[in-house]
């Protein structure tokens, strides 16, 4: 450390070594818009160097102010074993620049299982985030795939991979600061390959070249270098031989991550604890597996989520609501669920409709439960305060509940929301929960809604703060402020100072959105006693337990279209699968061609949703020109006969934490040409979307890893050694491939299978009722697994499914007949080396296998 320093001071002659030591630079003056001088840099016992290409005002650029190697941090005392890892003494050995220092630490190193690790500090009593996590161990783990290491002074703690010895944590790199309103630890990567830490609108491959993401829930249309909707304090990180680990910070108050290339990262937090996981997977999938073991894993959802919606902002009348679904039915272009945005209400009043425009809803509701269809509307936090006294019960009854936010003075906070001046419930109150269910169930009986749309749950304001403004306190103005846009924690949003049930909302403002969708959850189980649908803007860690969650107020530009991608792949690594950006993009008028290639990417979103803004060009497949609308209806059909698989997709999730879509390096971890790529993905293990992105092409590239591939549409192959290749993609068309070693069930229920080269396949399908709560829970399935191999093993059948057709891709030689199951079946082989025939395979009995006896005969 001391000749690196050495170097720095002295500015030894050769390029390249400065760059790398420049990028070991640990921020000592992050404070945002303040140009920092030697001076100041020196009050804070840190060197300086100037330097014509870095930063000036801490934002993201090499800090000109930085850390010496051996500047005072804590000192560890004492580390004693326990049954279940190490306990530690920390004392800090100096005070730092920053007020309420906290002088004794408690560390606390718990082994909770193989592959993942638990570090948390339990001595001081502070704010710790109120979500479930499991129960630590009593024992440590026998056999751990880690080691943990410690420097005594500066304190430092290294984790390394057993296996490999790969360090996964050092934080001995830079200081580690504990003060009452601001927390930071750095640790170096073993890669730059680093993602999730939502939400952000970048590429799925974070940037790590000075790049600064900050967490503060905030309602604002994605957009780059700002803090959006939610907060995931989480990140998967692939190490350089393909192995991954992830790392999970829990904590929910406001924070910069500042990434930098050496590669490091650092995590500044002004509130909590430090209470953090290491998991070590060691591949992708295993790692988000293993986090959704601690937060949670998804909600399996209803069957009729799968399919296709349609909604906007602008619909002003339910009438214009109900020709819209009576268009689609028309042209035979499938629909399961149509929605409403606030126009529905009267005068945006939550729990209302508007009596007028919307007269005849209560009949559209009928009327698409008539025709199998479904229907969802919005609701925002907000509820008005401004209406006579014995108005409105949502509001009459809250107050004498006392179920609001109230400012820092114990009176009911007063935002600005669409319905004018507001009151915000505080869902972290559980009588709230109870407020919100009977507001529901109120408005269930007038209007039977299927599922909930939950909107403007940062929560929204807009006024900064209050009516009455926010007090000039620690809380409002901490001593270290995150990049938050707007500058201040109270920016379109309620006071930090608010005080809510379990905490001020300065601890636990992130959570607003979570704890909503957990009271919405509850709610809908009750009223319809089916699995809820629920949507929400703002998230957390644990929401896809809860809700599903879309990318927000985007716009009608390729762009747009181009970053939905990334997005959906960060929020199924987060443990929200049901995902989906706005088809056509919400803001802005679309154009035709946007649009078909939207609906062919959407098309492959786990949740699919069309929605317009007010006042913008209609968008719905209908609006177009015949051409226009037969490849989106044509897109969208081909979305429904993939449900058996995509259902399937959801299953894995609920149960092992799977991603339904799914980055291409999670299936081919030691093909670094996958690190990057996020205009191409999986659903699962084996069916790869490559859509077209921008305007005016006919063709698009995609990488395809190495192996043996198929056009799902005509089962010709392609043998790939890892390369990009041109794929034809006219304007009516999505191309699809199918990975060699797969079965693909569609419906009506066909297989698809795709050989090895060796022969080989295996696929599955999971199938209930597709409504009723915790099937899998209480063994009320079918699981069926489908295989091809040399030699099969008879087992008991399984339910209610009907095995019609199997296409057979990749069969070199034309068989000379075809058995299934021991009976002749007539088959049709074509010179692509594709072969199909029908079958007649009925099942019973719930929870059971069905395997198929298929038999080629001839010389191969």
């Amino acid at each position: 450390k001391t000749f690196l320093l050495a170097l720095l001071i002295f500015k030894a002659p050769n390029s390249l070594l400065i760059d790398i030591l420049i990028s070991w630079r640990f921020d000592c003056y992050p404070e945002r818009g303040v140009v920092v001088t030697e001076e100041m840099c020196h009050a804070r016992n840190c060197c300086f160097i100037q330097n014509s290409q870095a930063k000036t005002s801490g934002r993201n650029g090499v800090p000109w102010c930085f850390y010496t190697p051996e500047y005072p941090s804590y000192e560890l005392v004492s580390i004693t074993d326990t049954e279940i890892g190490k306990v530690g003494k920390l004392l800090r050995n100096k005070k730092t620049y920053y007020p309420k220092d906290i002088d004794a630490l408690q560390l606390e190193v718990l082994y909770e299982e193989d592959n993942r690790l638990h570090i948390t500090d339990p001595a001081e009593k502070r704010y710790e985030v109120p979500i479930d996590v499991p129960v630590v161990p009593k024992t440590a783990s026998s056999n751990p795939s880690y080691t943990v290491d410690f420097i005594k002074e500066p304190f430092g703690l290294i984790v390394k991979r057993t296996q490999t010895g790969t360090v996964l944590l050092n934080t001995s790199i830079a200081p580690l600061f504990y003060a009452d309103q601001f927390l930071q630890m750095s640790t170096s990567l073993p890669s730059r390959f680093i993602y999730g830490l939502g939400e952000h609108r970048s590429n799925f491959l974070h940037d790590v070249q000075w790049n600064t993401l900050t967490m503060w829930a905030r309602d604002v249309p994605p957009m780059e270098l700002t803090n959006l909707y939610g907060v995931h304090p989480f990140y998967l990180s692939m190490e350089s031989d393909g192995m991954a680990h992830g790392f999970f910070m829990l904590n929910s108050n406001a924070m910069d991550v500042a990434l930098q290339p050496a590669p490091a990262l650092t995590w500044r937090m002004i509130g909590g604890i430090l209470d953090f996981y290491v998991f070590l997977g060691p591949d992708p999938s295993s790692v988000i597996a293993q986090y959704l073991d601690v937060v949670g894993k998804p909600a399996m959802p209803i069957y009729w989520a799968l399919g296709y919606h349609l909604c906007r902002w602008g619909y002003k009348s339910s009438d214009k609501t109900w020709n819209v679904v009576k268009e689609m039915r028309n042209y035979g272009i499938p629909q399961d669920v149509q929605w409403n945005d606030i126009d529905y209400m009267d005068r945006a009043l939550d729990f209302t409709y508007d009596t007028m425009n919307f007269s005849t809803l209560p009949d559209l509701v009928k009327d698409l439960h008539k025709h199998d269809q479904h229907y969802v509307m919005i609701l925002d936090p907000g509820i008005s305060n401004s209406l006579p006294s014995g108005s409105y019960w949502p509001f009459d009854e809250g107050k004498k509940r006392g179920i609001f936010i109230n400012d820092s003075n114990g009176d009911i906070l007063t935002g600005k929301v669409w319905p004018g001046l507001t009151a915000f419930p505080d869902f972290s109150n559980p009588d709230t929960h109870e407020w919100w269910y009977q507001n529901l169930k109120s408005f269930h009986e007038k209007v039977p809604f299927d599922g909930v749309w939950i909107d403007m749950n940062e929560p929204s304001n807009f006024f900064d703060g209050s009516l009455n403004g926010c007090p000039e306190n620690e809380l409002e103005n901490p001593p270290y402020t995150p990049g938050i846009l707007g500058g201040t924690l109270k920016t379109k949003t309620v006071c930090a100072s608010a005080r809510q049930k379990i905490s001020t909302h300065y601890n636990i403002h992130n959570l607003y959105g979570l704890m909503e969708a957990k009271a919405t959850e509850s709610a809908l189980r009750k009223i319809t006693d089916k699995r809820p649908f629920v949507i929400s803007r703002s998230t957390f860690p644990s929401q896809g337990k809860y809700s599903g969650h879309w990318l927000g107020d985007n716009r009608s530009q390729w762009k747009d279209l181009a970053t939905s991608i990334p997005g959906m792949l960060t929020f199924n690594i987060l443990g929200i699968p049901l995902i989906g950006a706005d088809i056509c993009g919400f803001g802005g008028s679309t154009t035709e061609e946007l649009c078909v290639r939207w609906t062919q990417l959407g098309a492959f979103y786990p949740f699919s949703r069309n929605h317009n803004s007010i006042d913008e060009q209609d968008q719905e497949p209908t609006a177009f020109s015949p051409a226009a609308r037969i490849a989106m209806k044509e897109v969208i059909l081909l979305r429904y006969s993939l449900f058996p698989h995509l259902y399937t997709l959801f299953h894995h999730a609920h149960i092992s934490g799977h991603t339904v879509a799914t980055p291409l390096l999670f299936q081919f971890p030691n093909d670094e040409k996958t690190y990057g790529i996020d205009k191409q993905f999986l659903w699962g293990k084996s069916l790869l979307v490559t859509p077209v992105l921008e305007a005016g092409q006919d063709y698009v590239v995609g990488y395809f890893p190495k192996g043996l591939w198929y056009d799902f549409h005509t089962g010709d192959s392609l043998v790939s050694s890892g390369e990009e290749i041109n794929l034809q993609a006219p304007i009516d068309k999505i191309n699809l491939h199918l990975r060699e070693g797969s079965i693909i069930p569609t419906q009506p229920l066909n297989l698809i299978v795709s050989l090895s080269e060796d022969g080989l396949a295996k696929g599955d399908l999971y199938w209930d009722d597709g409504e009723t709560l915790d099937t899998y829970e209480k063994d009320q399935y079918a699981y069926i697994y489908f295989t091809v191999e040399q030699v099969l093993h008879n087992h008991e059948e399984a339910a209610y499914i009907t095995v019609e057709t199997v296409s057979f891709y990749g069969v070199k030689v034309e068989p000379e007949n075809v058995t299934v199951n021991s009976q002749e079946a007539a088959f049709t082989y074509r010179d692509n080396q594709v072969i199909y025939f029908n079958i007649v395979l009925g099942t019973t009995g719930y929870k059971s296998v069905m395997i198929l006896y298929i038999l080629l005969s001839g010389e191969f």
